[in-house]
This record gives C-alpha cells, structure tokens and sequence, in this order.
C-alpha cells in the first residue's frame, strides 16, 4: 500500500506542475506578480527601512518556485523508489534522472503555450532543486537509521 500511495503522490505533484506550466504567461505572471506583492508587503511591515527591488523579488519569487517545486519532486521520487525496494544509491541516481527528464518535459511543453517560453535555466534550476531533495533525503534517511540503531 506505501509503495502504491508514494507513486501516486509522485504523479500528482508532476501533475500539478504540469498544470502549473500549462498556464498562458498572462496567467502565469498575475500569479506571481500577487505573490511578489504580498511577500514584499510582509517584508515592509516586518523591516520598514529595507528598501526591497520588486523586479528582483518577481525573479527570485518564479525561480524559487521551480527549484522548490523540484525539490519536493525529487524527494517525493526517492522516496518511491525506496518503497518499491530500490535501496542503493543507484536509486538515487534514478531519481534525479526522472526528475531531470521531467524538467526538460516540461520546458518543452511551454514551448506550445502562449506567453511561456522554454529555457535551459530552468531546467538547470530544476535539476539543482531535485539533486538537494535527493541529497537532503538520504541525509535524513541515514540520520533516523543511525538514530534507530542505538
């Protein structure tokens, strides 16, 4: 049952992504845009003397989304592979090339929906999110086995 549910977690994050990608760059910007002024609302309360560049935020705020987004799939990707019996650190290895291969997918696809663009730099941001899920996996997964073990 963990081994079915892990995967299925898998494809609905990847299909979340997808839904996200598949937004008209009009869209896609609005989202970011309101998220970009909230965050630099918040920060103005928080710290009223730091002066915050919103094109910057806007930038920071849609590159963080892939890498964060990829991180979690890289995790969640793992994480599968564990359950279904792949313990080695070929697993790994498999993971992040499903996460990679994602990326690229993805990108492509904006290439067919008005307003986005593919770009390589988001593949690469991508590609870095999965890697340190996968790294922050393990690191976790040898910590509770250590812990478990004494």
């Amino acid at each position: 049952m963990k081994k079915w549910f892990s995967w299925v977690a898998v494809l609905l994050w990847m299909a979340l992504i997808f839904y996200l990608s598949h937004q008209p760059g009009e869209e896609s910007g609005h989202l970011s845009s309101d998220i970009t002024e909230i965050l630099s609302g918040i920060i103005q309360f928080l710290f009223p003397f730091f002066q915050i560049e919103l094109e910057l935020l806007h930038f920071m705020i849609r590159k963080g989304a892939h890498f964060f987004s990829y991180l979690l799939l890289g995790v969640l990707v793992l994480n599968a592979m564990r359950r279904s019996g792949f313990t080695s650190y070929w697993a790994a290895a498999a993971s992040w090339g499903i996460c990679l291969i994602y990326a690229i997918t993805d990108e492509v696809h904006q290439l067919f929906i008005p307003g986005r663009s593919g770009e390589v730099q988001d593949v690469l941001i991508d590609s870095a999110g999965a890697l340190t899920g996968i790294v922050i996996y393990l690191c976790v997964s040898f910590i509770v086995k250590r812990w478990r073990n004494k």
